[in-house]
């Protein structure tokens, strides 16, 4: 009876351990102790304990013991005690230090070293989940007594080249190596780590099953290698996140001239996966799950994690195999595609993966260069066209890869192209078709368009690289994260309308953080920062005066690096990733050369009902201690209020208004229809979860509507409505819309195909009579009107157009150009019968004063006049009165 009470009373004190056996634990304060033949390492979070136990008396072999009882703070006295005693001959129980997490385990040539985390910084905040950034470590013997010899210590000096102080970064109850979007909608008894960007699993598979979700250790922590940053945004009252995380692929992991393309296994060069989380989070933890019925609906504020959303967008190296071979007096080594597979299976295997990860679509946004004086990146070009074209027929319709090639840096140099337009277009396509993740419905206003009532996830993802997938790479990026930072906000209902000025707060936080997202990424692969930043692709030009000594120095920097050091970094990281450097085998297993993709990594993404996340009450509030704002990291976060000293009288500015007086007045902040959209490529998209709409339409548009689409508001998502506003037209809006829809344009294709067809007909050649231009009627219309005003007498205008028509004729009808070919007969035919038609023969009584009398040429005709009908005339050469009045006058002279 007494075990039957005291179980219901545990589960009622520690619901954190047992409500879910398969959540991240929070264990955060270790320490380590040591006996002559053990170490034991106990895990504490306020009453919550566990022991780890690590034999050391065969130096060769790891043996790593998991307690699985859960000990209170006198239980745990109790066993140290236990162990002290029974450990009193050998020299006892000695504790060695405290620390933070456990890094892993290693070996080289003698015994095993055990790598801790002595030192860390709060970088970040998520949902209550605390992420850390690891500051120091320490390597420690785990045998009593080694030897090391000089192989010994020079692999142990290699590897401690990869500095574990520098970008790493671990949580202790949230699943940095996954998406927030996988978090939030895998079960956790389904949810793996992506072991991808676990830079740390080497060290930790001797001891720990890291691929089994149900046999999940809690003493693992996973290390992310790559980029964290965070900040704040004021918005008077109320508070909005941007958080950025950077996670580097652990596979093909190398310096820059050592590591290109892709190898046999599909993984390619410099694998970057940036994602963009922004949140309005109204209560500490992320919220609740939410299941929705048909009693109890959604409601538009407190279902799910509504207050969350993130975008994931994907870097990475050309799929198919090339390299640069490295030499020290050349700063740009020639491209090689050293293997030409017809089957582009290194391609198919890596863009298989990606189905897997993000699903489809992908869409491809490929920067390099187009042209070239010497062929050096153009190469690359058409083999990664030809690459895509292939792999793309054998995908269903649907879920094909969307391909742009556009050579940025030509762009850039030009001057002529909107650069940063340009991004934000293939962006807004993007979007429109892979949408990016919320986690309940939408918050806009309601009204303003259809309104999404459950969770949006993103299916897809859009890859951008260069060659190098640095400088082009992140400037790319930062222009498609701002315009995905704008329709995030709108999702939140923060903003009206999705589109931000360059000009604010709010993309000035978000400028900065990926000028730091990339200069870190530069470093991690080529050992120098960023040689041209974002605001060299805006030509800005301050900035372009600004940061040419900069950019020397990074090329120095940079040639510097790769020449000397990049060999031994290489090896650093292949010794620390348990890489073994060998010949590329090609007898692997292919993939089917049709269908090279899994059919199930084209299915629709699934959302096990958003699933629940960890407990975070004890880690955020540490109601054991004794806390402080000043030590808090939600308080002391940078924020918008320390980019810009602004006057008090500005103090209560939106963070998403423009600075720039000129830009809130530009169309372009007004309505949507005025910007660069993506009007080349966007069609309607329904939104999962998006209910039907008078706003949208019922079918999608053909070609000649797709143009328009969204300028009429055509879309059925939500999450890129804009709504329509009562401001005056701008001028400018009025002349884009003529350009694009002009009123008579079945008339102008018509005039068109006249004039590109009339030169070229028959007619020009065969026979001079057959044809009558209208610059002969133009010339009489323009004497008769002229006689006509000035009230001449009718004979008089008959005398002096027969005479100005003889001078004409004889200039023209009749004569021939150079080797007997004869001119273009300019002259009047009163002998075709196109002439005829619009005449008539009459007596002198039958004329009127709208008739023009002409004497006939044609021996054949010469006992009567044809009478003209001038309106006939009129009609027939009106439109172009302008251009033969300029001719008249070139002929007179």
């Amino acid at each position: 009876m007494a075990s039957e009470a005291v179980e219901p009373e545990q589960d009622r004190l520690e619901p954190e351990e047992h409500e879910n056996p398969y959540a991240l634990n929070s264990l955060s304060k270790f320490t380590l102790f040591e006996t002559k033949s053990r170490f034991y390492i106990t895990a504490s979070t306020a009453d919550t304990h566990r022991v780890l136990k690590i034999d050391r008396t065969d130096p060769t072999i790891l043996s790593v013991v998991e307690d699985a009882t859960v000990y209170d703070s006198s239980e745990l006295d109790l066993l140290l005690r236990m162990v002290q005693d029974g450990n009193k001959s050998q020299g006892g129980l000695e504790k060695v230090l405290e620390f933070h997490g456990i890094v892993g385990f290693v070996k080289f040539t003698a015994g095993w070293y055990l790598i801790l985390i002595t030192k860390r910084s709060v970088v970040g905040l998520l949902g209550g989940h605390y992420i850390y950034h690891c500051d120091e470590t320490t390597l420690i013997t785990i045998a009593s007594k080694s030897e090391r010899t000089a192989q010994e210590t020079k692999m142990l000096h290699t590897f401690q080249h990869v500095d574990l102080t520098k970008n790493f970064y671990f949580s202790y109850s949230y699943d940095i190596t996954n998406s927030l979007q996988t978090n939030l909608t895998v079960s956790p008894e389904e949810r793996r780590w992506n072991t991808r960007f676990m830079w740390n699993h080497y060290l930790l598979s001797p001891a720990f099953d890291l691929e089994d979700p149900k046999g999940r250790s809690q003493w693992v922590l996973p290390l992310i290698y790559g980029f964290m940053d965070q900040a704040k945004i004021n918005v008077f009252t109320r508070t909005v996140y941007l958080t950025l995380i950077a996670r580097r692929s652990r596979h093909y992991a190398g310096a820059r001239f050592l590591t290109r393309g892709a190898n046999e296994h599909g993984h390619v060069a410099n694998e970057v996966e940036t994602e963009q989380i922004v949140s309005e989070p109204l209560a500490t933890s992320f919220g609740s799950r939410s299941r929705t019925d048909d009693i109890h609906p959604v409601s538009d504020y407190g279902a799910g994690y509504g207050a969350y959303t993130s975008f994931v967008q994907y870097r990475g190296s050309i799929p198919v195999m090339w390299h640069q071979e490295s030499n020290q007096m050349t700063p740009r080594p020639p491209i090689e595609i050293t293997i030409k597979d017809p089957f582009y299976t290194p391609a198919a295997k890596h863009f298989d993966d990606l189905l897997g990860r993000y699903g489809a679509p992908i869409f491809i946004l490929n920067l390099i260069k187009a042209r070239e004086t010497v062929p050096r990146e153009s190469k690359l070009l058409a083999e990664y066209g030809q690459c895509v074209e292939y792999l793309n027929q054998f995908l269903p319709e649907g879920k094909k890869m969307h391909y742009i090639a556009w050579d940025m840096s030509q762009a850039a140099k030009s001057g002529h192209q909107d650069v940063m337009g340009v991004l934000e277009d293939i962006c807004e396509e993007a979007l429109q078709a892979t949408n990016f993740f919320h986690g309940g419905p939408a918050r806009n206003e309601v009204g303003t368009g259809p309104h999404r009532d459950k969770p949006l996830l993103q299916h897809g993802i859009l890859r951008v690289n260069c060659v190098d997938c640095l400088d082009r790479t992140n400037a790319a990026q930062f222009a498609i994260a701002k315009r995905a930072f704008g329709h995030q906000l709108y999702a939140l209902g923060l903003i009206g309308t999705p589109h931000l000025p360059f000009s604010c707060d709010a993309v000035d936080v978000l400028t900065e953080m990926y000028h730091d997202h990339g200069d870190t990424l530069a470093w991690q692969y080529t050992g120098s920062a960023l040689v041209n930043r974002v605001d060299t692709y805006r030509r800005v030009k301050a900035a372009q005066w600004s940061s040419h000594s900069r950019d020397l120095l990074e090329n120095i920097r940079r040639f510097y690096n790769n020449s000397m050091l990049d060999a031994d970094k290489q090896s650093a990281i292949n010794l620390f990733l348990g890489v073994q450097p060998s010949t590329p085998k090609y007898d692997l297993a292919r993939p089917n050369y049709q269908q090279w993709y899994t059919p199930s990594h084209l299915d629709e993404p699934k959302s096990d009902d958003l699933a629940p996340i960890n407990q975070i009450y004890r880690e955020y509030y540490k109601p054991h201690i004794l806390s402080q704002f000043g030590r808090l990291y939600a308080f002391t976060m940078n924020s918008t209020t320390r980019f810009h000293a602004k006057p008090k009288n500005e103090m209560l500015a939106s963070p998403f208004s423009s600075r720039v007086p000129t830009e809130m007045g530009s169309p372009t902040m007004s309505k949507s229809s005025t910007r660069r959209t993506a009007r080349r490529w966007a069609v309607p998209v329904q939104v999962p979860g998006s209910s039907p709409s008078i706003h949208s339409s019922s079918k999608l548009p053909n070609i000649s509507q797709t143009s328009t689409a969204i300028d009429d508001n055509h879309t059925t998502n939500q999450d890129h409505h804009v709504p329509t506003n009562n401001q005056p037209i701008h001028p400018l809006e009025t002349l884009v819309s003529a350009l694009l829809n002009p009123p008579d344009l079945d008339k102008r294709i018509n005039d068109y195909e006249w004039y590109t067809k009339y030169h070229s007909s028959n007619e020009l050649q065969e026979k001079d009579e057959n044809l009558v231009e209208e610059k002969d009627l133009q010339l009489y219309i323009k004497f008769s009107k002229n006689n006509s005003l000035h009230d001449f007498d009718h004979n008089t205008n008959a005398t002096n157009t027969t005479n100005m028509y003889k001078q004409f004729t004889t200039n023209t009808i009749g004569t021939t150009g150079g080797g007997g070919i004869p001119n273009r007969n300019l002259g009047l035919n009163l002998q075709s019968n196109w002439f005829t038609d619009i005449t008539s023969n009459s007596n002198s009584n039958e004329k009127s004063s709208n008739d023009l009398i002409i004497p006939n040429s044609s021996p054949s005709v010469r006992d009567h006049t044809n009478i003209i009908d001038l309106n006939r005339l009129d009609e027939l050469g009106k439109s172009n009165l302008v251009y033969y009045e300029n001719w008249l006058k070139s002929n007179s002279t």
